[in-house]
Protein backbone atom coordinates (compact mmCIF):
# COMPACT_ATOMS: atom_id res chain seq x y z
CA UNK A 1 0.00 0.00 0.00
CA UNK A 2 1.40 3.41 -0.96
CA UNK A 3 2.09 6.12 1.60
CA UNK A 4 -0.74 8.22 0.19
CA UNK A 5 -3.29 5.45 0.73
CA UNK A 6 -1.99 4.80 4.24
CA UNK A 7 -2.28 8.52 5.06
CA UNK A 8 -5.79 8.65 3.60
CA UNK A 9 -7.00 5.68 5.64
CA UNK A 10 -5.44 7.02 8.83
CA UNK A 11 -7.12 10.40 8.40
CA UNK A 12 -10.41 8.77 7.38
CA UNK A 13 -10.38 6.41 10.37
CA UNK A 14 -9.60 9.26 12.75
CA UNK A 15 -12.35 11.44 11.28
CA UNK A 16 -14.97 8.67 11.34
CA UNK A 17 -14.08 7.83 14.93
CA UNK A 18 -14.81 11.39 15.91
CA UNK A 19 -18.00 11.95 13.90
CA UNK A 20 -19.57 8.86 15.48
CA UNK A 21 -19.24 10.39 18.90
CA UNK A 22 -21.85 12.51 20.65
CA UNK A 23 -19.23 15.21 21.17
CA UNK A 24 -19.06 15.79 17.40
CA UNK A 25 -22.80 16.45 17.26
CA UNK A 26 -22.35 18.87 20.15
CA UNK A 27 -19.58 20.53 18.18
CA UNK A 28 -21.78 21.00 15.12
CA UNK A 29 -24.60 22.23 17.35
CA UNK A 30 -22.23 24.84 18.77
CA UNK A 31 -21.29 25.97 15.25
CA UNK A 32 -24.99 26.24 14.34
CA UNK A 33 -25.64 28.18 17.55
CA UNK A 34 -22.79 30.54 16.76
CA UNK A 35 -24.17 31.10 13.27
CA UNK A 36 -27.58 31.82 14.72
CA UNK A 37 -26.14 34.37 17.13
CA UNK A 38 -24.60 36.18 14.17
CA UNK A 39 -27.92 36.02 12.32
CA UNK A 40 -29.84 37.33 15.33
CA UNK A 41 -27.45 40.26 15.66
CA UNK A 42 -26.06 39.17 19.03
CA UNK A 43 -22.53 38.99 17.59
CA UNK A 44 -21.80 42.31 15.92
CA UNK A 45 -18.87 43.63 13.91
CA UNK A 46 -18.95 47.40 13.88
CA UNK A 47 -16.85 50.48 13.22
CA UNK A 48 -17.93 53.27 15.54
CA UNK A 49 -21.69 53.37 14.92
CA UNK A 50 -21.43 51.76 11.48
CA UNK A 51 -21.94 48.27 10.18
CA UNK A 52 -21.90 47.05 6.62
CA UNK A 53 -24.95 46.28 4.54
CA UNK A 54 -25.66 42.55 4.79
CA UNK A 55 -24.42 41.65 1.33
CA UNK A 56 -22.13 38.78 0.34
CA UNK A 57 -19.02 40.77 1.26
CA UNK A 58 -20.11 41.75 4.75
CA UNK A 59 -21.77 38.45 5.67
CA UNK A 60 -18.77 36.47 4.42
CA UNK A 61 -16.30 38.65 6.31
CA UNK A 62 -18.37 38.50 9.49
CA UNK A 63 -18.72 34.71 9.35
CA UNK A 64 -15.06 34.27 8.46
CA UNK A 65 -13.81 36.35 11.37
CA UNK A 66 -16.28 34.80 13.85
CA UNK A 67 -15.09 31.34 12.79
CA UNK A 68 -11.40 32.22 12.97
CA UNK A 69 -11.82 33.73 16.44
CA UNK A 70 -14.50 31.98 18.51
CA UNK A 71 -14.37 28.58 16.83
CA UNK A 72 -10.59 28.35 16.95
CA UNK A 73 -10.77 28.70 20.73
CA UNK A 74 -13.34 25.92 21.11
CA UNK A 75 -11.92 23.82 18.27
CA UNK A 76 -8.62 23.26 20.06
CA UNK A 77 -10.36 21.63 23.02
CA UNK A 78 -12.49 19.55 20.68
CA UNK A 79 -9.66 17.98 18.67
CA UNK A 80 -7.02 17.75 21.41
CA UNK A 81 -6.74 14.18 22.67
CA UNK A 82 -6.31 12.11 19.50
CA UNK A 83 -2.89 10.75 20.52
CA UNK A 84 -4.13 10.05 24.04
CA UNK A 85 -7.04 8.10 22.58
CA UNK A 86 -4.65 5.91 20.59
CA UNK A 87 -2.63 5.38 23.74
CA UNK A 88 -5.56 4.40 25.97
CA UNK A 89 -7.17 2.15 23.35
CA UNK A 90 -3.77 0.50 22.64
CA UNK A 91 -4.09 1.30 18.96
CA UNK A 92 -0.87 3.26 19.28
CA UNK A 93 1.11 0.15 20.17
CA UNK A 94 -0.10 -1.51 16.99
CA UNK A 95 0.89 1.51 14.90
CA UNK A 96 4.27 1.71 16.66
CA UNK A 97 5.02 -1.83 15.49
CA UNK A 98 4.68 -0.79 11.83
CA UNK A 99 7.36 0.96 9.72
CA UNK A 100 5.40 4.21 10.02
CA UNK A 101 7.65 7.12 10.94
CA UNK A 102 6.88 9.54 13.75
CA UNK A 103 6.51 12.48 11.37
CA UNK A 104 4.09 10.51 9.19
CA UNK A 105 1.95 9.76 12.25
CA UNK A 106 1.88 13.33 13.55
CA UNK A 107 1.05 14.72 10.10
CA UNK A 108 -1.81 12.22 9.85
CA UNK A 109 -3.10 13.31 13.25
CA UNK A 110 -2.96 16.97 12.24
CA UNK A 111 -4.90 16.21 9.06
CA UNK A 112 -7.49 14.28 11.08
CA UNK A 113 -7.91 17.24 13.43
CA UNK A 114 -8.13 19.59 10.48
CA UNK A 115 -10.88 17.49 8.87
CA UNK A 116 -13.01 17.82 12.01
CA UNK A 117 -12.43 21.57 12.22
CA UNK A 118 -13.09 21.98 8.49
CA UNK A 119 -16.52 20.41 9.02
CA UNK A 120 -17.26 23.23 11.46
CA UNK A 121 -16.16 25.78 8.86
CA UNK A 122 -18.48 24.13 6.32
CA UNK A 123 -21.40 24.55 8.73
CA UNK A 124 -20.57 28.24 9.07
CA UNK A 125 -20.45 28.51 5.26
CA UNK A 126 -23.99 27.16 5.00
CA UNK A 127 -25.04 29.55 7.78
CA UNK A 128 -23.50 32.47 5.86
CA UNK A 129 -25.49 31.59 2.74
CA UNK A 130 -28.73 31.29 4.71
CA UNK A 131 -28.05 34.52 6.57
CA UNK A 132 -27.66 36.59 3.42
CA UNK A 133 -30.82 35.19 1.87
CA UNK A 134 -32.93 35.55 4.99
CA UNK A 135 -31.77 38.99 6.16
CA UNK A 136 -32.81 40.25 2.71
CA UNK A 137 -30.79 43.49 2.74
CA UNK A 138 -29.02 42.37 -0.44
CA UNK A 139 -29.94 38.98 -1.90
CA UNK A 140 -27.54 39.22 -4.81
CA UNK A 141 -25.27 36.24 -4.22
CA UNK A 142 -21.56 36.45 -5.00
CA UNK A 143 -20.20 33.02 -4.07
CA UNK A 144 -16.48 33.83 -4.00
CA UNK A 145 -17.00 37.08 -2.10
CA UNK A 146 -19.17 35.24 0.41
CA UNK A 147 -17.00 32.17 0.95
CA UNK A 148 -13.47 33.48 0.43
CA UNK A 149 -13.10 34.79 4.02
CA UNK A 150 -14.05 31.33 5.31
CA UNK A 151 -11.61 29.65 2.92
CA UNK A 152 -8.69 32.03 3.42
CA UNK A 153 -9.24 33.28 6.97
CA UNK A 154 -10.92 30.43 8.84
CA UNK A 155 -9.37 27.34 7.22
CA UNK A 156 -5.70 28.40 7.63
CA UNK A 157 -6.38 29.34 11.26
CA UNK A 158 -8.05 25.96 11.83
CA UNK A 159 -5.06 24.16 10.28
CA UNK A 160 -2.71 25.92 12.70
CA UNK A 161 -4.97 25.02 15.64
CA UNK A 162 -5.03 21.39 14.50
CA UNK A 163 -1.22 21.32 14.52
CA UNK A 164 -0.97 23.01 17.92
CA UNK A 165 -3.35 20.43 19.41
CA UNK A 166 -1.03 17.62 18.29
CA UNK A 167 2.08 19.52 19.40
CA UNK A 168 0.62 20.08 22.86
CA UNK A 169 -0.10 16.36 23.18
CA UNK A 170 3.52 15.46 22.50
CA UNK A 171 4.87 17.83 25.17
CA UNK A 172 4.65 16.25 28.65
CA UNK A 173 3.91 19.54 30.41
CA UNK A 174 1.16 20.61 27.99
CA UNK A 175 -0.58 17.35 27.17
CA UNK A 176 -2.89 17.58 30.19
CA UNK A 177 -4.81 20.28 31.99
CA UNK A 178 -1.93 22.73 31.99
CA UNK A 179 -2.01 22.76 28.19
CA UNK A 180 -5.75 23.46 28.21
CA UNK A 181 -5.15 26.54 30.34
CA UNK A 182 -2.09 27.66 28.37
CA UNK A 183 -4.01 27.45 25.09
CA UNK A 184 -6.54 30.06 26.22
CA UNK A 185 -3.82 32.61 26.93
CA UNK A 186 -1.93 31.67 23.76
CA UNK A 187 -5.16 32.12 21.78
CA UNK A 188 -5.64 35.54 23.42
CA UNK A 189 -2.14 36.52 22.35
CA UNK A 190 -2.78 35.37 18.78
CA UNK A 191 -5.94 37.46 18.66
CA UNK A 192 -4.15 40.70 19.49
CA UNK A 193 -0.83 39.96 17.81
CA UNK A 194 -1.59 41.64 14.49
CA UNK A 195 -3.45 44.69 15.76
CA UNK A 196 -1.63 47.82 14.69
CA UNK A 197 0.85 45.91 12.51
CA UNK A 198 -0.86 46.19 9.13
CA UNK A 199 1.11 46.40 5.88
CA UNK A 200 -0.17 48.93 3.35
CA UNK A 201 0.22 49.25 -0.38
CA UNK A 202 -1.00 52.29 -2.22
CA UNK A 203 -2.96 53.45 0.83
CA UNK A 204 -4.82 50.14 1.10
CA UNK A 205 -4.16 47.71 3.91
CA UNK A 206 -3.04 44.39 2.42
CA UNK A 207 -2.06 42.16 5.32
CA UNK A 208 -0.82 42.38 8.90
CA UNK A 209 2.51 40.64 8.58
CA UNK A 210 3.37 37.04 7.87
CA UNK A 211 3.02 35.85 11.45
CA UNK A 212 0.78 38.53 12.88
CA UNK A 213 -2.66 37.98 11.41
CA UNK A 214 -3.89 34.68 12.82
CA UNK A 215 -7.61 35.45 12.61
CA UNK A 216 -7.63 37.84 9.64
CA UNK A 217 -9.26 40.53 11.75
CA UNK A 218 -6.41 43.08 11.48
CA UNK A 219 -6.58 42.92 7.67
CA UNK A 220 -10.34 43.39 7.73
CA UNK A 221 -10.03 46.28 10.16
CA UNK A 222 -7.60 48.08 7.86
CA UNK A 223 -9.56 47.56 4.65
CA UNK A 224 -12.91 48.44 6.21
CA UNK A 225 -11.46 51.58 7.75
CA UNK A 226 -10.12 52.65 4.36
CA UNK A 227 -13.60 52.27 2.82
CA UNK A 228 -15.42 53.97 5.68
CA UNK A 229 -13.10 56.98 5.72
CA UNK A 230 -14.20 57.67 2.16
CA UNK A 231 -17.82 57.66 3.35
CA UNK A 232 -17.32 59.48 6.65
CA UNK A 233 -14.06 61.48 7.04
CA UNK A 234 -14.93 61.99 10.73
CA UNK A 235 -14.78 58.25 11.45
CA UNK A 236 -12.99 57.72 14.78
CA UNK A 237 -11.14 54.60 13.65
CA UNK A 238 -12.79 52.32 16.24
CA UNK A 239 -13.39 48.65 15.38
CA UNK A 240 -14.95 45.90 17.48
CA UNK A 241 -16.25 42.36 17.24
CA UNK A 242 -18.42 41.95 20.31
CA UNK A 243 -21.15 39.82 21.81
CA UNK A 244 -24.41 41.39 22.92
CA UNK A 245 -23.23 44.98 22.56
CA UNK A 246 -25.22 48.00 21.46
CA UNK A 247 -26.38 47.62 17.86
CA UNK A 248 -24.92 50.10 15.35
CA UNK A 249 -27.53 52.35 13.71
CA UNK A 250 -25.57 53.48 10.62
CA UNK A 251 -24.73 51.46 7.52
CA UNK A 252 -22.18 51.66 4.74
CA UNK A 253 -21.52 49.59 1.63
CA UNK A 254 -18.48 47.37 1.68
CA UNK A 255 -17.57 45.37 -1.39
CA UNK A 256 -15.24 42.81 0.15
CA UNK A 257 -11.60 41.96 0.80
CA UNK A 258 -9.18 43.00 -1.91
CA UNK A 259 -7.37 39.72 -2.48
CA UNK A 260 -4.03 39.80 -4.27
CA UNK A 261 -0.88 37.69 -4.27
CA UNK A 262 0.55 39.12 -1.06
CA UNK A 263 -2.75 38.78 0.75
CA UNK A 264 -3.31 35.18 -0.31
CA UNK A 265 0.33 34.25 0.44
CA UNK A 266 0.03 35.70 3.94
CA UNK A 267 -2.99 33.46 4.58
CA UNK A 268 -1.63 30.30 2.95
CA UNK A 269 1.52 30.63 5.00
CA UNK A 270 -0.47 29.49 8.02
CA UNK A 271 -0.74 26.07 6.36
CA UNK A 272 3.07 26.05 6.24
CA UNK A 273 3.16 26.90 9.94
CA UNK A 274 0.76 24.02 10.56
CA UNK A 275 3.04 21.64 8.68
CA UNK A 276 6.02 22.91 10.66
CA UNK A 277 4.08 22.34 13.88
CA UNK A 278 3.25 18.78 12.91
CA UNK A 279 6.91 18.05 12.13
CA UNK A 280 7.99 19.67 15.39
CA UNK A 281 5.52 17.44 17.23
CA UNK A 282 7.28 14.41 15.73
CA UNK A 283 10.49 15.47 17.48
CA UNK A 284 8.83 15.20 20.91
CA UNK A 285 6.56 12.25 20.09
CA UNK A 286 7.64 9.18 22.09
CA UNK A 287 6.11 6.66 19.65
CA UNK A 288 4.13 4.98 22.46
CA UNK A 289 7.31 3.82 24.19
CA UNK A 290 6.13 1.74 27.21
CA UNK A 291 9.00 3.04 29.33
CA UNK A 292 7.99 6.65 28.64
CA UNK A 293 4.34 5.86 29.32
CA UNK A 294 5.13 4.24 32.67
CA UNK A 295 7.19 7.28 33.67
CA UNK A 296 4.33 9.62 32.71
CA UNK A 297 1.85 7.57 34.74
CA UNK A 298 3.82 7.49 38.00
CA UNK A 299 1.83 10.31 39.53
CA UNK A 300 -1.41 8.49 38.80
CA UNK A 301 -0.26 5.17 40.22
CA UNK A 302 -2.81 5.03 43.04
CA UNK A 303 -5.92 5.35 40.84
CA UNK A 304 -4.45 2.85 38.40
CA UNK A 305 -3.86 0.35 41.21
CA UNK A 306 -7.54 0.70 42.06
CA UNK A 307 -8.38 -0.04 38.43
CA UNK A 308 -6.17 -3.15 38.50
CA UNK A 309 -7.84 -4.41 41.68
CA UNK A 310 -11.24 -3.80 40.13
CA UNK A 311 -10.27 -5.67 36.97
CA UNK A 312 -8.97 -8.63 38.95
CA UNK A 313 -12.11 -8.81 41.06
CA UNK A 314 -14.31 -8.64 37.97
CA UNK A 315 -12.26 -11.39 36.31
CA UNK A 316 -12.56 -13.67 39.33
CA UNK A 317 -16.31 -13.12 39.53
CA UNK A 318 -16.67 -13.86 35.81
CA UNK A 319 -14.83 -17.16 36.20
CA UNK A 320 -16.81 -18.25 39.24
CA UNK A 321 -19.64 -20.76 38.96
CA UNK A 322 -22.85 -18.84 39.69
CA UNK A 323 -24.53 -22.05 40.95
CA UNK A 324 -21.91 -22.82 43.62
CA UNK A 325 -20.74 -19.36 44.71
CA UNK A 326 -22.68 -16.74 46.61
CA UNK A 327 -21.71 -13.24 47.57
CA UNK A 328 -21.61 -12.39 51.26
CA UNK A 329 -24.13 -9.62 52.03
CA UNK A 330 -22.68 -6.29 53.12
CA UNK A 331 -23.22 -5.34 56.71
CA UNK A 332 -24.52 -1.82 57.19
CA UNK A 333 -23.20 -1.45 60.72
CA UNK A 334 -19.62 -0.92 59.57
CA UNK A 335 -20.53 2.03 57.39
CA UNK A 336 -21.85 4.26 60.17
CA UNK A 337 -20.24 7.59 60.98
CA UNK A 338 -17.64 7.28 58.21
CA UNK A 339 -18.55 10.38 56.22
CA UNK A 340 -15.63 12.50 57.40
CA UNK A 341 -13.23 9.63 56.76
CA UNK A 342 -14.65 9.48 53.23
CA UNK A 343 -14.09 13.22 52.82
CA UNK A 344 -10.50 12.78 53.97
CA UNK A 345 -10.04 9.96 51.45
CA UNK A 346 -11.42 12.14 48.66
CA UNK A 347 -9.00 14.90 49.66
CA UNK A 348 -6.06 12.49 49.56
CA UNK A 349 -7.04 11.37 46.05
CA UNK A 350 -7.44 14.98 44.90
CA UNK A 351 -4.11 16.17 46.28
CA UNK A 352 -1.92 13.17 45.55
CA UNK A 353 1.03 13.67 43.25
CA UNK A 354 1.50 17.37 43.96
CA UNK A 355 5.00 18.45 44.94
CA UNK A 356 5.96 20.59 47.91
CA UNK A 357 6.24 23.71 45.75
CA UNK A 358 2.57 23.44 44.79
CA UNK A 359 1.57 23.64 48.46
CA UNK A 360 4.11 26.42 49.02
CA UNK A 361 2.54 28.56 46.30
CA UNK A 362 -0.97 27.79 47.57
CA UNK A 363 0.11 28.83 51.06
CA UNK A 364 1.72 32.00 49.73
CA UNK A 365 -1.51 32.93 47.95
CA UNK A 366 -3.45 32.35 51.18
CA UNK A 367 -1.08 34.66 53.05
CA UNK A 368 -1.29 37.22 50.24
CA UNK A 369 -5.08 37.25 50.47
CA UNK A 370 -4.75 37.81 54.22
CA UNK A 371 -1.98 40.42 54.17
CA UNK A 372 -2.78 42.49 51.08
CA UNK A 373 -5.14 45.48 51.22
CA UNK A 374 -8.75 44.38 50.97
CA UNK A 375 -9.22 45.93 47.51
CA UNK A 376 -6.17 44.07 46.19
CA UNK A 377 -7.06 40.87 48.02
CA UNK A 378 -10.53 40.67 46.48
CA UNK A 379 -9.17 41.81 43.13
CA UNK A 380 -6.03 40.29 41.69
CA UNK A 381 -4.92 38.08 44.59
CA UNK A 382 -8.09 35.98 44.82
CA UNK A 383 -7.97 35.57 41.04
CA UNK A 384 -4.57 33.90 41.37
CA UNK A 385 -5.66 31.89 44.39
CA UNK A 386 -8.68 30.45 42.57
CA UNK A 387 -6.95 29.61 39.33
CA UNK A 388 -4.17 27.70 41.08
CA UNK A 389 -6.30 24.63 42.09
CA UNK A 390 -7.91 24.39 38.63
CA UNK A 391 -6.39 20.99 37.85
CA UNK A 392 -7.60 19.64 41.21
CA UNK A 393 -11.19 20.72 40.64
CA UNK A 394 -11.18 19.44 37.06
CA UNK A 395 -10.68 15.84 38.25
CA UNK A 396 -13.91 15.88 40.22
CA UNK A 397 -16.64 13.63 38.90
CA UNK A 398 -14.56 12.22 36.06
CA UNK A 399 -12.05 9.99 37.83
CA UNK A 400 -14.41 7.01 37.75
CA UNK A 401 -14.64 7.20 33.96
CA UNK A 402 -10.96 8.00 33.46
CA UNK A 403 -9.63 5.11 35.54
CA UNK A 404 -12.54 2.71 34.91
CA UNK A 405 -13.34 2.44 38.61
CA UNK A 406 -17.02 3.29 38.25
CA UNK A 407 -18.28 -0.25 38.80
CA UNK A 408 -16.16 -0.51 41.97
CA UNK A 409 -17.27 2.81 43.44
CA UNK A 410 -20.89 2.67 42.33
CA UNK A 411 -21.35 -0.78 43.85
CA UNK A 412 -20.27 0.46 47.28
CA UNK A 413 -22.97 1.16 49.88
CA UNK A 414 -24.30 4.72 50.05
CA UNK A 415 -22.53 5.74 46.83
CA UNK A 416 -25.20 8.36 46.15
CA UNK A 417 -25.84 9.83 49.57
CA UNK A 418 -22.29 9.63 50.94
CA UNK A 419 -19.62 9.32 48.27
CA UNK A 420 -21.05 12.06 46.05
CA UNK A 421 -21.48 14.60 48.88
CA UNK A 422 -18.01 13.67 50.18
CA UNK A 423 -16.48 14.47 46.79
CA UNK A 424 -18.27 17.83 46.75
CA UNK A 425 -17.24 18.69 50.31
CA UNK A 426 -13.61 17.85 49.49
CA UNK A 427 -13.72 20.21 46.51
CA UNK A 428 -15.32 22.94 48.62
CA UNK A 429 -12.61 22.52 51.26
CA UNK A 430 -9.91 22.99 48.61
CA UNK A 431 -11.67 26.15 47.44
CA UNK A 432 -12.03 27.44 50.98
CA UNK A 433 -8.43 26.63 51.89
CA UNK A 434 -6.87 28.36 48.89
CA UNK A 435 -8.92 31.55 49.20
CA UNK A 436 -9.59 31.53 52.93
CA UNK A 437 -7.36 34.52 53.56
CA UNK A 438 -9.91 36.72 51.81
CA UNK A 439 -12.70 35.33 53.99
CA UNK A 440 -10.81 36.34 57.13
CA UNK A 441 -10.27 39.83 55.73
CA UNK A 442 -13.95 40.20 54.88
CA UNK A 443 -14.98 39.05 58.37
CA UNK A 444 -12.60 41.54 59.98
CA UNK A 445 -13.96 44.32 57.75
CA UNK A 446 -17.54 43.37 58.62
CA UNK A 447 -18.47 43.07 54.93
CA UNK A 448 -21.50 40.80 55.16
CA UNK A 449 -22.31 40.98 51.47
CA UNK A 450 -18.72 40.17 50.60
CA UNK A 451 -18.75 37.17 52.95
CA UNK A 452 -21.97 35.93 51.36
CA UNK A 453 -20.49 36.27 47.87
CA UNK A 454 -17.32 34.46 48.93
CA UNK A 455 -19.22 31.53 50.44
CA UNK A 456 -21.42 31.23 47.37
CA UNK A 457 -18.27 31.08 45.21
CA UNK A 458 -16.88 28.37 47.50
CA UNK A 459 -20.02 26.34 46.79
CA UNK A 460 -20.37 27.21 43.10
CA UNK A 461 -16.87 26.33 41.86
CA UNK A 462 -16.81 22.67 43.05
CA UNK A 463 -20.44 22.25 41.99
CA UNK A 464 -19.56 23.32 38.44
CA UNK A 465 -16.51 21.04 38.39
CA UNK A 466 -18.41 18.04 39.76
CA UNK A 467 -21.35 18.49 37.38
CA UNK A 468 -19.22 18.84 34.27
CA UNK A 469 -17.00 15.93 35.34
CA UNK A 470 -19.98 13.63 35.85
CA UNK A 471 -21.67 14.70 32.61
CA UNK A 472 -18.60 14.52 30.36
CA UNK A 473 -16.50 11.90 32.12
CA UNK A 474 -13.39 14.05 31.63
CA UNK A 475 -11.67 17.22 32.77
CA UNK A 476 -11.21 19.12 29.52
CA UNK A 477 -14.62 20.82 29.40
CA UNK A 478 -14.33 22.26 32.90
CA UNK A 479 -10.73 23.39 32.34
CA UNK A 480 -11.74 25.26 29.20
CA UNK A 481 -14.99 26.73 30.51
CA UNK A 482 -13.61 27.78 33.89
CA UNK A 483 -10.54 29.44 32.36
CA UNK A 484 -12.66 31.47 29.93
CA UNK A 485 -15.22 32.32 32.62
CA UNK A 486 -12.49 33.26 35.09
CA UNK A 487 -10.81 35.54 32.55
CA UNK A 488 -13.86 37.21 31.02
CA UNK A 489 -16.00 37.44 34.13
CA UNK A 490 -13.87 37.71 37.26
CA UNK A 491 -10.65 39.16 35.84
CA UNK A 492 -12.53 41.86 33.92
CA UNK A 493 -15.17 42.42 36.64
CA UNK A 494 -18.08 42.00 34.23
CA UNK A 495 -21.38 42.36 36.01
CA UNK A 496 -23.28 39.08 36.11
CA UNK A 497 -20.29 36.95 35.05
CA UNK A 498 -18.13 37.69 38.08
CA UNK A 499 -18.85 34.58 40.14
CA UNK A 500 -16.02 35.43 42.56
CA UNK A 501 -17.46 38.77 43.64
CA UNK A 502 -14.19 40.63 43.00
CA UNK A 503 -15.97 44.00 43.19
CA UNK A 504 -18.97 45.15 45.18
CA UNK A 505 -21.02 45.98 42.07
CA UNK A 506 -20.60 42.58 40.39
CA UNK A 507 -23.55 40.14 40.12
CA UNK A 508 -25.64 39.01 43.01
CA UNK A 509 -24.75 35.94 45.10
CA UNK A 510 -28.36 34.79 44.85
CA UNK A 511 -27.95 34.04 41.13
CA UNK A 512 -24.92 31.82 41.65
CA UNK A 513 -26.50 30.22 44.69
CA UNK A 514 -29.40 29.23 42.44
CA UNK A 515 -26.96 27.91 39.82
CA UNK A 516 -25.23 25.91 42.52
CA UNK A 517 -28.49 24.26 43.50
CA UNK A 518 -29.21 23.43 39.85
CA UNK A 519 -25.72 21.98 39.33
CA UNK A 520 -26.00 19.81 42.44
CA UNK A 521 -29.37 18.57 41.25
CA UNK A 522 -27.77 17.66 37.92
CA UNK A 523 -25.00 15.79 39.77
CA UNK A 524 -27.47 13.82 41.85
CA UNK A 525 -29.70 12.95 38.89
CA UNK A 526 -26.84 11.88 36.64
CA UNK A 527 -25.10 9.85 39.36
CA UNK A 528 -28.39 8.12 40.20
CA UNK A 529 -28.68 7.11 36.53
CA UNK A 530 -25.10 5.82 36.59
CA UNK A 531 -25.83 3.74 39.68
CA UNK A 532 -28.88 2.25 38.01
CA UNK A 533 -26.76 0.94 35.11
CA UNK A 534 -23.64 0.06 37.13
Amino acid sequence: MTSGRVLWHLVKADFLTRVRRTSFLVTLAFAVFLGYQVFAGNIVMQLDDYRGVYNSAWVGALMGVVTSTFLTLAGFYIVKGSILRDETTRVGQILAATPMSKSFYTVAKVLGNFAVLAAMVAVMGVAALAMQLVRAEDRTLHVWTLLSPLLLYALPAMAFVAALAVLFETLPLLRGGVGNVVWFFLWTGLMVLGVGQSVTHGGVVMHAGYFRDFSGMPTLMGQMRTTLLQVDPHFHNDFSLSVGSMKPHKQFLWTGVQWDGAQVAARLLWFVYALAGSLLAAVFFHRFDPARERFARKRNAAPERIAVVEFAAAKNLAQADPWTHRLTPLESSGAKNRFFALVAAELRVMLQGHRWWWYAIAGALFVACLAAPLSASRGGVILAAWIWPLLIWSQMGGREARYATGSLIFSAPHALDRQLPAAWVAGALVTLATGGGLLIRLLIAGDGRGVAGFLVAVCFIPSLALALGILTGGSKFFEALYTVWWYTGAAHHIRGLDFMGTVDASGTPVVYLGLTVVLLAVCWTRRRTQLAYA
